[in-house]
């Protein structure tokens, strides 16, 4: 594409040298530079792109924007923007010509519930037959072709590559996940979204945006900036921040909810250990809704997905189809055991309100006890920590605090923030000698060695226990210092389970 074609729609400030030739491909990381390509200079949260200018030239790269006063360079064709991340996009949607205008686009945001509102809607799509991509935290996937997720959501020139990929490829309707991220950093500002959902929100990423207000409004800028007059804004009736949302845009939304008056809603419900079975009642008609999936917030996943589905005029036969064929989703509340073991569960809880509605569905099916597993993550926000020990130790009968990602902070350090919140109950604290024989006494212990801590909780578990793994879901690694080691937490609870068989327990 020609230089100029590229550069339309972008706030050029100067530029230096020949304007008139063509660019290659498009790159943000240095490394990934080649003959005749674009390099866009870009102020991380870590690294500065401008640094790496030079690496980038040598690579090949012909053409860069950039921010900074920079010295001129041979042969190379230096365009200074108003802002470098804009550029990224917009130089992006030009090269790959604008490939959601092609599609239709569904972002789906909010702290808890992303992944799966895109599963079920993916296969309530797909029953329709219609060709479907997803982008999204486990992997980016369509047409049988899967790959695996870097962010939730890409950089912005990737997700244009993503989706003309996809445009080309047949598919129709793609549903991405949106991250706050994502939407403070502009990834999706050049992505054109016919629906937009909200889920709910609560604390996370406070160690980015600092304060709950802050997480608001980045979610708040998808509607109001992104999402455009016209489209569909379906928000969560029954979340504090989504009736918020609603009163603030002052624009046409659907509701979904069961306790509040919402346009998706729900008459009648049942949830137990085997599955959900709902009628849902829609400005279109009511009809009952059935799912292998467990759990009340997994009910507002379904009517958050319904509620996009009607919008889109899918007949009602393809909603019930799609969500009752979908078994469930990877490290969503994903059992792990069978029948006659203790009920054992892998979920990607890692915030207080994801934990404790976790635990507040598993306690409504809980026969015994409940033995919870769980760290949190270095690195990221520490608020979070005592609340998620809390939350934990309230709503378990033995909690087990172990490693979750620590990255290059001391375990041990995150572990005794996560023991103020347990503190606050008064349980007893074990050691692991006391519990070789199983435990009598709620209580916690504390074990940074997460495979240990899960094979804990198994060989004590009584048949009829529940234990919940929580907080890196589908995750099939670890991060320890700068270094990700291979570890799943539904391969080691299989196989502590297996142990446990073969001891007869």
């Amino acid at each position: 594409m020609k230089l100029l074609q590229l550069l339309e729609g972008i706030d050029v400030l100067k530029i230096s040298g020949e304007p008139g030739g063509d660019v290659s491909d498009i790159c943000y990381d240095s490394r990934r530079c080649a003959k005749g390509s674009l390099f866009v200079a870009i102020p991380g949260l870590k690294f500065d792109g401008h640094d790496f200018i030079s690496d980038a030239t040598k690579k090949g790269a012909k053409y860069v924007i950039h921010e900074r006063n920079i010295p001129p360079e041979q042969g190379v064709v230096f365009i200074r923007v108003k802002n470098s991340r804009s550029a990224l996009g917009k130089s992006g949607k030009n090269f790959f010509h604008n490939p959601t205008a092609e599609l239709c686009l569904t972002g789906v945001t909010g702290t808890n519930g992303k992944t799966t509102v895109t599963y079920l809607l993916e296969s309530i799509l797909k029953a329709a037959g219609f060709r479907v991509g997803v982008v999204g935290t486990i992997n980016y996937r369509y047409n049988q072709r899967v790959f695996e997720s870097v962010n939730t959501t890409p950089e912005s020139v990737d997700l244009q590559r993503i989706f003309r990929s996809m445009a080309d490829s047949g598919v129709t309707h793609v549903i991405t996940e949106v991250s706050s991220h994502a939407l403070d950093l502009g990834r999706v500002d050049d992505s054109e979204h016919d629906i937009g959902i909200f889920t709910n929100l609560s604390q996370d990423h406070l160690d980015y945006h600092h304060t709950m207000e802050n997480y608001f409004l980045a979610k708040k800028r998808f509607f109001q900036e992104i999402l455009k007059e016209g489209k569909i804004m379906i928000v969560n009736g029954d979340d504090h921040w989504g009736r918020k949302l609603v009163l603030d845009m002052k624009r046409p939304a659907i509701t979904f909810g069961i306790e509040n008056s919402c346009d998706i809603s729900v008459n009648k419900f049942d949830i137990s250990i085997h599955g959900i079975h709902a009628n849902t009642t829609t400005p279109d008609g009511n009809f009952p809704v059935s799912s292998p999936m467990v759990g009340k917030f997994n009910l507002y996943n379904i009517l958050a997905a319904t509620a996009a589905a009607v919008s889109l005029h899918v007949p009602k036969e393809f909603i019930q189809s799609g969500i009752k064929g979908l078994k469930g989703v990877p490290g969503r509340l994903e059992r792990v055991s069978n029948g006659s073991e203790p009920r054992t569960f892998v979920d990607y809880a890692h915030t207080e309100d994801a934990l404790k509605r976790v635990l507040e569905n598993l306690s409504g099916f809980k026969e015994k006890r409940i033995i919870t597993v769980f760290g949190c993550g270095g690195g990221r926000d520490r608020g979070k920590r005592p609340l998620m020990g809390k939350a934990a130790a309230e709503l378990s009968d033995l909690t087990i605090v172990t490693s979750d990602n620590p990255r290059t902070e001391d375990p041990f350090t995150i572990i005794s923030e996560i023991e103020v919140g347990i503190k606050e109950n008064f349980l007893r604290k074990y050691v692991p000698d006391e519990l070789t024989g199983g435990f009598l006494e709620k209580g916690y212990i504390i074990m940074p060695d997460r495979g240990e801590a899960i094979g804990l909780a198994v060989s004590i578990a009584n048949n009829s226990d529940i234990i919940l793994i929580a907080g890196k879901g589908h995750e099939g690694y670890q991060i320890i210092g700068e270094t990700k080691i291979s570890f799943d937490d539904a391969i080691i609870a299989r196989e502590a389970l297996a142990r446990r068989r073969m001891r007869g327990a």
